[in-house]
């Protein structure tokens, strides 16, 4: 049977929500010709539309009256005719894991928080367009084949490759949209945690001590970190949809240079780089945006530090070449392999495997310099010698006529405390997730022990003999996993509770601290009351 949307050549949306006023504002969010907007205010509603139409997507409201979302999405998925219907679901409860777990166990492929991000439902509801009219497509092309004679055979053949590649491009994007997700939710969970650490250590410790102010330095440079990683999400969904605006004026290169420095200066001092800086004596000016240029080169030297080892080297040299400038960041790092010189500018791309990268990031950034660099006429092409021989970008920029100028300054770092109830042992390569959460124990009476790594983990473990160990899972070395199985393997390691301390959240990775010999696995930022009962119960084992 044709449906309404087939006829015309238009494709059905099924939007829920028991609001009007939501479903008006989703109106305006997918305001397109090639789509059908099918409303529905209810559970009820929404069936009675999904048996009368075929829907390219459900866009369904978690908490309705009557019938849940999750209750209708679990009727949608036992019958036949609406089993495969795609389903984003809609929510304004923000982090609930169960209410996400319990959402993608009933068929979601999405689950987006209101206030919803308009241009990320158009971006997602138009990909399941585009596979919707894929699929329609498919199944005309099929449907020919019956009425066509073997005169044709070499156009359906082409055809249907044509689409199998298409279907194929899309599968991979959605494949990549996954792991972007998962990644996306760990680097969002770790800056929260010393957050949380600290904001816990403040309501312990009172205001108006000098403690009070190093934990509002953490805060505050956390809170950078996350704002950091969101804005070059955002800066990239505006490239891409040309909405991006440069404030061009003649600018020093110096300044420019000074500015990224300043930003990128904690973390280059924090993993003991030495960063040299190498400038003609005269002022070399560019036609830029100070800010969006600076942003560019911070993104260079962030990675330039993020991918050597602790103590490397990190070369800046700017030098003239006719009426252009090129600046050179040269790293002592890990180095990129010949086949990777081109695609790690390519989105998402990332130099090393999920688990291995303590090193962190979203495989954005080298993306972003290069749209921002490109914006200000520039080029910018990656070499390396290969894997452990260290990186060289190079960004040419056309040079301008007149000069600017400005500087830059540096931040602190903290304390510690006495003895308790408990040794625990603290492993992240977060220095300031490791620090606040160390500090905070120290304040409730336990001994503590901090390290960086899985190594140290696994010596600390056995010298420093902790009743609990919080071990963060993605270390440079040796990762949790693997530093747990050696505490476990020690004489005395079996006596020991041994806690994965985690970005990483979902049921898979949860299995996966079980098969390590982990006896619990907590999600960063850490909930202080599973915290406190977890300390509780390791107390009252040792007393019994």
């Amino acid at each position: 049977m044709e449906t309404t949307a087939t006829v015309t050549g238009m494709v059905n949306i099924l939007i829920v929500d028991d609001e009007p006023r939501n479903l008006s504002v989703l109106e305006s969010i997918l305001d397109d010709p090639s789509y059908r907007l099918v409303r529905a205010t209810s559970g009820d509603e929404a069936l009675l539309a999904l048996m009368a139409d075929e829907f390219a997507v459900l866009v369904l409201d978690v908490r309705m009256p009557g019938m849940t979302g999750f209750e209708l999405a679990q009727m949608i998925k036992v019958r036949r005719k609406t089993a495969r219907i795609p389903i984003i679901f809609l929510t304004a409860y923000y982090n609930e894991d169960q209410h996400i777990l319990e959402g993608y166990g009933t068929g979601a492929v999405d689950y987006l928080h209101k206030p919803v991000n308009p241009a990320v439902l158009k971006s997602k509801v138009s990909v399941f367009a585009e596979l919707h009219r894929k699929g329609r497509e498919l199944e005309q092309a099929n449907r020919s084949l019956s009425e066509l004679n073997a005169s044709l055979d070499q156009r359906v053949t082409e055809r249907t490759l044509e689409l199998q590649q298409s279907q194929a491009r899309l599968l991979e994007a959605n494949r990549r949209k996954d792991e972007f997700l998962a990644t996306l939710a760990h680097e969002l969970r770790n800056p929260l945690a010393p957050v949380r650490n600290a904001i816990h250590y403040l309501k312990l410790r009172g205001p108006d001590t000098t403690d009070v102010h190093w934990a509002s330095d953490v805060i505050d440079r956390q809170v950078t970190a996350m704002g950091r990683l969101i804005d070059d999400l955002m800066d990239i969904s505006r490239i891409n949809q040309g909405r991006i605006e440069l404030r061009r004026e003649p600018v020093a290169l110096d300044t420019v240079l000074a500015d990224a420095v300043e930003t990128t200066q904690p973390q280059v001092d924090g993993a003991g780089h030495k960063l040299t800086l190498l400038q003609p004596p005269m002022k070399l000016v560019v036609d830029a945006d100070r800010a969006r240029l600076a942003q560019a080169f911070a993104n260079l030297l962030s990675n330039a530090a993020k991918y050597t080892d602790p103590g490397g080297q990190i070369e800046v040299r700017a030098v003239v070449d006719g009426g252009t400038v090129v600046v050179s960041i040269h790293d002592s790092g890990i180095g990129i392999a010949p086949h990777r010189l081109e695609s790690v500018f390519e989105m998402f791309s990332q130099e090393e495997p999920a688990l291995a990268r303590s090193r962190g990031g979203l495989g954005i950034g080298l993306a972003l310099t290069r749209r921002l660099v490109q914006l200000h006429g520039g080029e910018i092409t990656a070499s390396s010698e290969g894997a452990g021989k260290g990186s060289m970008f190079r960004v040419c920029l056309p040079l301008a006529a007149n000069l600017v100028a400005d500087d830059a300054s540096d931040a602190a770092q903290a304390p510690a405390c006495a003895e308790g109830c408990l040794r625990i042992l603290v492993a992240d390569d977060n220095r300031d997730a490791a620090e606040t959460l160390s500090t905070l124990l120290e304040v409730m009476g336990h001994e503590v022990k901090t390290v960086h790594d899985g190594e140290a983990a696994v010596d600390a473990a056995a010298a420093f003999d902790p009743e609990l160990v919080l071990l963060d899972i993605g270390m440079p070395g040796l990762n949790g996993y693997d530093a747990c199985r050696r505490i476990r393997a020690h004489a005395a390691g079996p006596g020991r509770t041994v806690v994965a301390v985690t970005g990483w959240g979902q049921p898979h990775d949860v299995q996966s601290a079980h098969e390590a010999g982990f006896d619990r696995h907590l999600v960063k930022p850490l909930d202080m009351d599973a915290l406190m009962e977890l300390i509780s119960s390791r107390v009252a084992a040792g007393r019994a």
